[in-house]
C-alpha cells in the first residue's frame, strides 16, 4: 500500500532565495535533471504569490502586525511538501490527485489555528518523476504579550515546539487524508524503522551507488534457451512423459520465478538510482544557498561596521557641543557679576543712591528695560533645551 508522504522544512531568508527559484521555475538551466520543461505548463497554484517569497513575508508582516524578533539567521518560513508514489497517483487519476493536494492544502490552512492568510504559496508540480506540492507559509502562533493582549508572532522554534512535534504532525495529516477517502498509510516512525539521516557520500558507500548505476544500464533480463519438446520425443519416445513433468515444467517454473525477480530487481535499482540522483540536485542546491547566506552575512559586518563608525563620530560631535555649551555657560556668569558690580560702582559714583533707585529712575526717564539678566536667560535655556535634545 502507498504512504501518506508529508514533510517539513525551515527556512532562512537565504534559503528562501533557492527555493523561490526552483518552486517558480525561475531558471532555465534546472540543476534537477528529472524536470522535464515541456510539461511545467501543467503545474498549478492553490495559491499564487504575486512577489518573491521574501518580500510575500515582510508584506504579510506588516499588513498583519505579526510580532517576534526577526535576526538575519532567523527562520522566518517552512516549506511542507505533500505526496505519495506514483502508483497511487495512477490509480485515482487526476481528478482525485487535485482533490488530494486540495485536501492537504485545507490541513494546513486549520492546522494551529494557522489561518490561510499566513500561508505565502502553494504550488503542485506536475512536470517531475511523481506529482508533489510545495507549500511555503509563516510560523505564525496565537499568544498573549507582556500586558495580556492577543498578538500573533511568527516563531519557528514556537510552532514546531517539542520533540514529537513531527510525529503529531503526521499522525494528524494521516488521519485527516484518510477520512477525506484516500486509502493510504502513514509512514512508519524512526523507532521502528530504525533509520539514520546519511549524507549522500555515505549513502552511495553503503548502497554501492557507482556499481549499481552501470549494472543498471548492462542489465538485461533474458531467459535461457529452452529445448523443444519435440526433439526429446524424438530422441526418447519412451519416456517423454516423463521428461516433461520431472525435468521441463519445473524448469520452465524456475525460469519464470528468475524473471519476476529480476523484473522486482530491475525497479528498485532504479529508484536507487533515482534517489541518489535527487540527493545530489539537493546537495548541489544547498551550496549554492550556503554560499549567498555567506554573502549576506558579510554584508551585514560591513553595515554594522560603518553604523558603529557613525555613531562614534556622532558621539564625538555631541561631546563636542557640550563643551562649547559649558564655557558659554561660565562665560555668562563672569558677564552677569561684572554687571551688577559695575551698576553698583556706578551708583557710588554718582551720588548716594543705590543702584536699585538708579535703575528705577533710568527705566522711568527712558523707558528702556535694564534687566538685563532676564532678558538674556530665555535665550540660555534654549541653548540648554538644545544641548539636551542633542545628547538624546
Amino acid at each position: 500500500m502507498s504512504y501518506a508522504i508529508i514533510r517539513n522544512e525551515k527556512l532562512t531568508r537565504a534559503k528562501c532565495i533557492g527555493i523561490y527559484n526552483h518552486n517558480e521555475r525561475k531558471t532555465k538551466n534546472h540543476s534537477n535533471k528529472n524536470i522535464d520543461n515541456t510539461k511545467t505548463y501543467q503545474n498549478y497554484y492553490l495559491k499564487k504569490n504575486k512577489l518573491s517569497y521574501i518580500k510575500e513575508f515582510d508584506k504579510i508582516k506588516e499588513e498583519c502586525n505579526l510580532k517576534g524578533q526577526i535576526k538575519v539567521t532567523s527562520n522566518i518560513m517552512c516549506e511542507m511538501i505533500f505526496t505519495s508514489d506514483q502508483n497511487f497517483f495512477d490509480e485515482i487519476g487526476f481528478e482525485e490527485t487535485k482533490r488530494y493536494f486540495r485536501e492537504s492544502y485545507n490541513f494546513i490552512c486549520n492546522y494551529k489555528n494557522l489561518g490561510s492568510k499566513n500561508i505565502v504559496s502553494a504550488v503542485v508540480h506536475l512536470d517531475e518523476d511523481t506529482p508533489h506540492m510545495h507549500l511555503l507559509y509563516i510560523p505564525v502562533i496565537h499568544t498573549k504579550d507582556n500586558k495580556g493582549n492577543d498578538i500573533d508572532k511568527v516563531s519557528c522554534r514556537e510552532f514546531w515546539k517539542g520533540k514529537d512535534s513531527y510525529r503529531k504532525l503526521q499522525d494528524s495529516y494521516h488521519k485527516y487524508i484518510t477520512s477525506k477517502g484516500f486509502n493510504l498509510e502513514r509512514g512508519q516512525a524512526v523507532e521502528i524503522t530504525d533509520r539514520e539521516h546519511l549524507s549522500i557520500k555515505e549513502y552511495k558507500q553503503i548502497t554501492n551507488f557507482e556499481n549499481t548505476k552501470k549494472s543498471l544500464k548492462e542489465l538485461k533480463v533474458e531467459l535461457p534457451d529452452t529445448p523443444d519438446l519435440k526433439d526429446i520425443k524424438k530422441v526418447m519416445l519412451n519416456r517423454d512423459y516423463k521428461i516433461e513433468q520431472e525435468i521441463i515444467k519445473p524448469r520452465d517454473n524456475l525460469i519464470g520465478i528468475l524473471a519476476c525477480k529480476n523484473k522486482v530487481l530491475t525497479q528498485e535499482l532504479s529508484k536507487q538510482v533515482n534517489l541518489v540522483s535527487k540527493a545530489e540536485d539537493y546537495q548541489r542546491e544547498n551550496t549554492i544557498l550556503k554560499k549567498e547566506n555567506s554573502e549576506l552575512s558579510s554584508n551585514y559586518e560591513k553595515l554594522k561596521s560603518k553604523y558603529n563608525i557613525e555613531t562614534s563620530n556622532m558621539k564625538k560631535r555631541i561631546n563636542t557641543l557640550k563643551e562649547n555649551i559649558n564655557c558659554i555657560t561660565k562665560k555668562f556668569e563672569q558677564l552677569k557679576n561684572t554687571f551688577k558690580a559695575f551698576f553698583s560702582w556706578v551708583a557710588s559714583k554718582l551720588s548716594n543712591e543705590t543702584e536699585n533707585t538708579l535703575i528705577k529712575q533710568f527705566k522711568e526717564e527712558k523707558n528702556v528695560e535694564v534687566d538685563i539678566i532676564n532678558e538674556i536667560r530665555p535665550t540660555y535655556q534654549t541653548v540648554e533645551k538644545e544641548d539636551f535634545e542633542m545628547e538624546l
